[in-house]
């Protein structure tokens, strides 16, 4: 799909704010509400949009830690791995990259036992390595068109 200057205005809107209305959206790009609704149903279909969501703050639902947890998998435990993460509660992101580690989660826990609890399950697969989180700089920073 070509996106055109009218579409990365409405992606920017929809960036900024999900749950604003396609008249609202309307107005801010200079387009009647059914074509925002269109443009919006063609970037939906072309798996552009790839869907909305809630964003929850884990420290204000009771988490206390977040941590990155990069994971070098064993020889023949990558693929298990894979497998077994997706079942994991605490995994906010889980991404598979290149260099020494093979995989690099987000996560986030009650406490330090829990954190202690969930790198014992993870060593069956690899070598860990832990950085706790302190503070989120850039969050949520806004998919832009390419120069």
């Amino acid at each position: 799909m070509m996106m055109d200057a009218l579409n990365w205005k409405i992606l920017k809107c929809l960036q900024e704010n999900a749950r604003q209305s396609n008249v609202a959206i309307g107005k801010k790009v200079g387009v009647s509400s059914p074509a925002v609704s269109e443009r919006i149903k063609k970037m939906e279909d072309a798996g552009i949009i790839q869907g909305y969501k809630t964003s929850v703050s884990p420290l204000d639902v009771g988490y206390q830690l977040k941590a990155l947890i990069t994971l070098r998998a064993f020889m023949g435990m990558l693929k298990p791995f894979l497998e077994k993460v997706k079942s994991y509660d605490e995994v906010l992101n889980c991404y598979r990259i290149t260099g020494n580690e093979n995989i690099v989660m987000e996560v986030v826990f009650k406490n330090q036992k829990h954190l202690e609890s969930f790198i014992d399950q993870l060593i069956v697969y690899g070598e860990t390595k832990t950085q706790i989180v302190l503070s989120h700089v850039v969050k949520y920073n806004e998919v832009k068109p390419l120069k």
